[in-house]
């Protein structure tokens, strides 16, 4: 039986350089694509020519992507809020209804 902490060894391409990263079997598809989209950044960056070094290349594709992590975040953030004061408006509006409805019973 797997136990969920199992873990497996995943062999990944990073800038023409080879990685092999233990990680819990469950997460092996998560990391992969994690990868991949870090080569995707770095050789979007690297194709541009603008940036030298493969440290540069790697830390401007690092703060690329965390970048757009937080943009999203931001957006969730801003949609969960919003739909947070849609929903209390919506309360007090049956709160309201009900009030009515109590006082015309009486």
């Amino acid at each position: 039986m797997n136990n969920i902490t199992d873990s497996v060894a995943v062999t990944m391409q990073i800038l023409d350089k080879e990685y092999r990263i233990a990680c819990p079997a469950e997460e092996r598809d998560n990391l992969l694509a994690s990868a991949q989209r870090l080569n995707e950044a770095i050789q979007a960056i690297r194709d541009t020519g603008k940036v030298v070094g493969a440290d540069r290349i790697i830390v401007m594709a690092a703060l690329n992507i965390t970048h757009e992590l937080l943009q999203h975040h931001s957006r969730k953030d801003d949609t969960t809020q919003s739909l947070g004061q849609r929903i209390k408006v919506l309360q007090h509006k049956v709160d309201g209804a009900l009030y009515r409805d109590r006082q015309l019973e009486l």
